[in-house]
């Protein structure tokens, strides 16, 4: 049974290529755009930029969301949107939102695995490492160097872009003061990453960090068994939220409590 749930997942991702954020039709927002060529990552990198009216207005310095999937066909346009529609309503503090377009998204976002059948999403994964030596090698100083930026940042995604913001988290937790991922795929590499928090009783944050996760119905016992870890292990510095959606689907939670999740994130930590 659990085999036929396993295939059915991995088929769902396959299919789904997360081209669900191309189903809508989200008003581009105003932006920038440029390229880095990447010397981790072998390749040309586009990035886009939102800023929003503040940083127009005023000389203030403001704090940094990255995201990927954060291409202009990819979810990009909704969460600037959001983050317009937040601030506006001054539900949240003036922020600027960094989006990479993806080239290889599974091998971008993926960690290494011992098995198998996480192999058959993609030609080649397990490419996390570079990826995140991208953003803190190269993408960090190119946006503190072109934008006013305080020294707080997060970082936000869902699916396997959820799956790498929880290895980040474990694996350079201080690369970001907020973590945020919709429907993380924890499955990934026999659960590697609940199985590193279970067994992490020391697990030491030198500074505050803030966590927020969801889950949806599909994906509710594999990241409600990690959210219970973190309940138990109630590690120092860590504020974190979990959020049991099982009236949502996978290819559903991002949008429909992405504002939530922002709302209690950001309010957790730029206030500090």
């Amino acid at each position: 049974m659990k085999t036929i749930y396993y295939n059915l997942f991995l088929i769902f991702l396959i299919i789904s290529n997360h081209s669900n954020a191309q189903q809508y039709n989200d008003t581009i927002p105003k932006h920038e755009t440029f390229t880095i060529q990447s010397t981790n990552l072998q390749e040309l990198r586009t990035i886009n930029v939102w800023t929003p009216l503040e940083y127009e207005t005023n000389l203030d310095s403001l704090p940094v969301l990255y995201m990927p999937d954060g291409g202009i066909e990819e979810d990009f346009p909704h969460i600037a949107n959001t983050l317009a529609e937040l601030i506006k309503n001054k539900k949240i503090e003036p922020i600027i939102l960094v989006g990479i377009e993806n080239t290889q998204r599974r091998r971008d976002l993926t960690g290494i695995t011992n098995v198998e059948k996480d192999k058959e999403i993609a030609p080649v994964v397990g490419g996390s490492e570079n990826f995140r030596s991208f953003i803190s090698d190269e993408l960090f100083f190119e946006i503190n160097k072109r934008y006013r930026t305080t020294n707080k940042k997060g970082i936000i995604g869902e699916s396997l872009a959820g799956l790498f913001i929880i290895e980040t988290f474990f694996m350079k937790p201080d690369l970001f003061d907020y973590y945020i991922a919709f429907d993380p795929s924890l499955w990934w590499n026999n659960k590697f990453l609940i199985k590193k928090a279970s067994k992490n009783s020391n697990y030491l944050l030198a500074t505050q960090k803030a966590l927020w996760f969801g889950s949806s119905k599909e994906a509710s016992k594999i990241i409600g068994k990690f959210a219970n870890i973190l309940k138990e292990k109630n590690f120092k510095n860590l504020n974190w939220e979990y959020s049991n959606e099982r009236k949502e689907k996978h290819n559903t939670i991002y949008r429909a409590t992405k504002e939530k999740a922002i709302i209690w994130t950001l309010n957790n930590v730029i206030k500090q």
